[in-house]
């Protein structure tokens, strides 16, 4: 009998690497799609090797259309396809009118067109075969429930994520289907994210920073019990709970305002 196979996108760090280490030891087999080809290639013979599964290195950037085509291609025609999780992304932090139109561009691509493509050829390939335990986990973020300065762009697609897999959820429920789907929506995750992005980690509580272990335990607890949104911790269920709540134009007013108060005290004007 074939192991269930697990298609993990960004997989060579944080959230991603954690989810190739969790499913490994549950027995999945893996493709690890990720552009860092030395990394993922290591990662992939260390699972590999442990777990005594079978784990792929898939080598592709995902806002090029040949890879999405290439891999959607693969994943619609998996016969022991059991999970994918869209967790491939990036951020930036400057203004939306400041930054590259080309990495804003490759964001939309990457967060929103890559994750509708391969949604398509998994559910086109999972719902036909109706096994429970199977489906997507889009990996979100809280900055799916408010618009906040300098993340423009990333909070837009995320929400997006939200809603979509809201829609494939409701779809699937009128299908009757098993195959479930989850929005993870974690906050502040301790990984090379913010690293990248330049961000200045100690504006953050400590209480709010995240492990990429105790995101993926969340999120796979939940997968199994069929949740949909799944927000990790309970401080972050509270603030967007808080944040839901509250009308549009406070949670507008209060970005603006942090921001400014942040820009003040960093550049002293």
């Amino acid at each position: 009998m074939s192991r269930p196979l697990a298609v993990i996108t960004g997989a060579s760090a944080g959230i991603g690497a954690s989810f190739a280490r969790k499913l490994a030891a549950r027995g999945y087999d893996l493709w690890l799609v990720a552009r860092r080809e030395e990394r993922t290639r290591l990662m992939a013979r260390q699972l590999s090797e442990y777990h005594r599964i079978n784990v792929e290195p898939v080598i592709a950037d995902l806002t090029q259309q040949a890879d999405l085509d290439a891999l959607a291609e693969r994943v619609r025609n998996a016969p022991n396809l059991a999970l994918l999780i869209n967790n491939a992304g990036f951020g930036t932090n400057h203004y939306f009118f400041q930054t590259d139109a080309d990495q804003q561009d490759a964001m939309h691509r990457l967060h929103v067109v890559a994750a509708a493509r391969l949604t398509h050829a998994a559910i086109a390939n999972l719902v036909p075969r109706a096994q429970p335990g199977t489906g997507v986990i889009n990996v979100a973020s809280v900055a799916a429930f408010a618009s906040a300065p300098q993340n423009v762009s990333y909070c837009a697609t995320k929400a997006w994520m939200n809603r979509f897999t809201e829609g494939l959820a409701i779809e699937l429920g009128a299908w009757k289907s098993p195959v479930t789907v989850q929005a993870l929506c974690p906050g502040y995750t301790l990984s090379e994210f913010h690293d990248i992005t330049g961000a200045d980690r100690s504006a953050i509580p400590m209480g709010f920073w995240l492990t990429p272990d105790s995101v993926v335990d969340d999120s796979l607890r939940a997968f199994a019990q069929r949740k949909l949104i799944v927000i990790p911790n309970w401080r972050y269920k509270l603030l967007m709970g808080f944040v839901r709540a509250i009308p549009g134009a406070l949670v507008r007013w209060g970005s603006v305002y942090f921001v400014s108060m942040y820009r003040k005290n960093k550049h002293g004007a």
